[in-house]
């Protein structure tokens, strides 16, 4: 490839980067601010996208187009005010994982809103008036507006620069980036300070997806694809550095344009396609940042936050009632498998409901006493799934080999990725996890000889005995309880107090002879393990799988599934779990809209119950 053209396709990098430089800094004041890991900034970015083009299209002229910009910059701004004032300011007392619930609630309700408003069809929008045409650099033909996005990228960051270092304003965000709560104690109204900041993060990201308006169309699948480039581009950053951010999104979309502009690339015998890189390139450079400099290019260790939510209780032994009430849903669940025929969709509900706990308890088993948050607990869900999956499609292996092959490959994964995570903490060990898993679905969605790329593999049942489906039920949920019970137990073993000692005080906890990141891995390995378990199963339940075992949603799914139950309990996943499956399963019988009505479910449950359904209720019968 010629130098002319890698330069002119470097021109296309920075175009790109200015669209990740908006949300990205949107993203990153929020956080830095309030502390809130606003999965529903995607959303806004969405929204910002479908305004404009609608504008554009409804009004025409250069007056719909450019003010149209403007105004879904706005309307998407007010949206985030009314969003703070009155659901987050209601919730910034509770823990902050239960706000990460909140807005990815968020994201559910704004998607099917988004699909009443506009449809489940893309929307293009127009070509910028003014700036149809195009410029010849280095002999070829380089859009106009392409240009004016690379303008209009430094010009915003030059603006923010001057707002956080010559205003009171800027000083007092910079100021409450670094310690939120003294900035309150000298007497800054904290609850305008968040709405003010919020709504100036809401306008940027809606800001940015208006100005992709001739770049690209405007669809529901924007939102999670977005929110998971912004964060890489906030971490890769440094929390809280919007020059880090610009940084970031040009180091980012510039690798991409030079991956799409090398593509096929020949060393020797062998042959590298740098273009299928695309997928993960962001996140192969984030996970190396975060390896290299755990807090990201320009940014510092976050100041410890003295968080006014109260401290979560000792994990005690199950009490003689709980044992009782679990054993009776225990003989619930086996008398469950005789009701197939008059029935036969409750067992397949059930299996469902199964694998779904076990994946959850399995999440928090690192998340709740390990104390690390995992954004991609997928990776080893799909693993286990692949695993189990090809040993069928290749060796036309038994049930049970493939099964347990399943968990020995989401381990060999877990101890890989374990190895690396555990070195960060907070949201950089989760947003590692998040690079690790997006590189495993995009080895899953592009090694099409092997996986079956984007078709998936077909045919995956089980044999006998267990082709039957009440068969097929009983061994998932004695593989379920088996491994909830044997999770419970390395929580009530020396293992489990030295990892729950790692999480409270690791320098009280290493003083005393624990080696905290050793324990961290193999806690991991351990959680990596029996979510594989769960995919194996999950491969066989349902026949065929595809690389969205994998996906990002998968991974939040089990987030939900945790916090929505109590991440403070251990009968908390499990209840999680089951509450969620059920919900989501009638929701989507329901309604087109399920999405929408099920996050409204989930931001009633949240309100209602801050610390989780089973948190809330043992709170009040201690109360009683």
């Amino acid at each position: 490839m010629s130098l002319e053209a890698l330069l002119f396709q470097a021109l296309n990098g920075l175009a790109t980067a200015s669209s990740l430089f908006f949300v990205g800094a949107g993203l990153s004041l929020i956080f830095g601010v309030t502390r809130i890991i606003n999965i529903a900034h995607g959303s806004f970015y969405m929204l910002g996208l479908y305004l404009a083009a609608s504008l554009a299209t409804k009004v025409g002229g250069a007056l719909g187009f450019w003010g149209g910009i403007i105004a879904a910059g706005l309307v998407v701004a007010a949206l985030g005010a009314l969003i703070e004032v009155l659901l987050l300011r209601r919730i910034y007392q509770a823990p902050e994982l239960f706000q990460l619930l909140a807005t990815f609630a968020l994201v559910l309700v704004i998607n099917d809103a988004a699909q009443y408003v506009w449809g489940p069809e893309d929307l293009l929008g127009p070509r910028a008036p003014g700036l149809r045409g195009s410029v010849e650099i280095l002999g070829r033909n380089f859009p106009s507006y392409d240009l004016f996005l690379i303008v209009i990228g430094p010009l915003v960051l030059l603006l923010l620069h001057l707002m956080l270092s010559k205003t009171r304003f800027g000083r007092l965000i910079r100021a409450a980036t670094q310690d939120r709560e003294m900035v309150g104690a000298l007497g800054v109204n904290q609850a305008t300070l968040f709405t003010v900041v919020f709504v100036l993060g809401a306008f940027l990201a809606g800001f940015g997806g208006a100005l992709q308006v001739t770049r690209e169309p405007a669809n529901l699948g924007l939102d999670l694809v977005v929110i998971s480039d912004a964060f890489v581009v906030v971490v890769v950053g440094g929390m809280g550095s919007i020059t880090g951010a610009f940084l970031a999104a040009v180091i980012i979309a510039e690798v991409k344009a030079l991956c799409i502009g090398l593509g096929l690339v020949h060393f020797g015998a062998f042959a590298v396609n740098f273009s299928k890189l695309t997928l993960v390139a962001e996140f192969l450079v984030m996970a190396i940042v975060l390896i290299a400099r755990p807090y990201g290019l320009l940014g510092r260790p976050q100041a410890a936050v003295r968080n006014p939510a109260e401290i979560d209780d000792p994990i005690r032994p199950a009490t003689l009632p709980l044992k009782l009430a679990a054993a009776a849903v225990l003989v619930g669940l086996l008398l469950l498998s005789f009701a197939y025929k008059s029935s036969p969709y409750a067992l397949v509900l059930g299996i469902d409901v199964l694998i779904a706990i076990l994946f959850a308890t399995s999440l928090h088993f690192i998340m709740g006493p390990g104390g690390m948050h995992s954004f991609g607990h997928a990776a080893y869900f799909g693993l286990g799934a692949y695993g189990a999956a090809l040993m069928v499609k290749f060796l036309a292996a038994p049930t049970p080999v493939a099964l347990i092959v399943a968990p020995l490959v989401a381990l060999m994964g877990a101890l890989l990725f374990g190895w690396f995570a555990v070195r960060l903490s907070g949201v950089y060990l989760a947003m590692l996890t998040l690079a690790f898993a997006q590189i495993v679905w995009s080895i899953l969605f592009q090694w099409e000889d092997v996986t079956g790329g984007s078709n998936g593999i077909l045919g995956i049942w089980p044999q006998a005995p267990f082709d039957s489906r009440p068969a097929f039920y009983l061994l998932t949920l004695a593989i379920a309880v088996a491994g909830v019970l044997i999770l419970r137990r390395f929580l009530f073993a020396p293992f489990g107090y030295a990892m729950r000692a790692g999480r409270d005080s690791a320098l009280r906890a290493e003083a005393i002879g624990i080696n905290v990141k050793r324990v961290q891995w193999i806690g991991f390995a351990i959680a990596g393990t029996f979510a594989g378990i769960a995919g194996g199963s999950f491969a066989f339940a349902k026949g065929t799988i595809s690389p969205d075992v994998a996906w990002v949603s998968r991974s939040i799914d089990a987030m939900v599934m945790v916090l929505l139950g109590g991440i403070q309990t251990l009968t908390g996943p499990i209840v999680g779990a089951a509450v969620f499956t059920v919900l989501q399963d009638n929701v989507m019988r329901q309604t087109a809209f399920w999405r929408g009505l099920l996050g409204a479910v989930i931001l009633m449950l949240v309100l209602v119950f801050p610390g989780g359904i089973v948190g809330a209720l043992s709170k009040r019968v201690a109360a009683r």
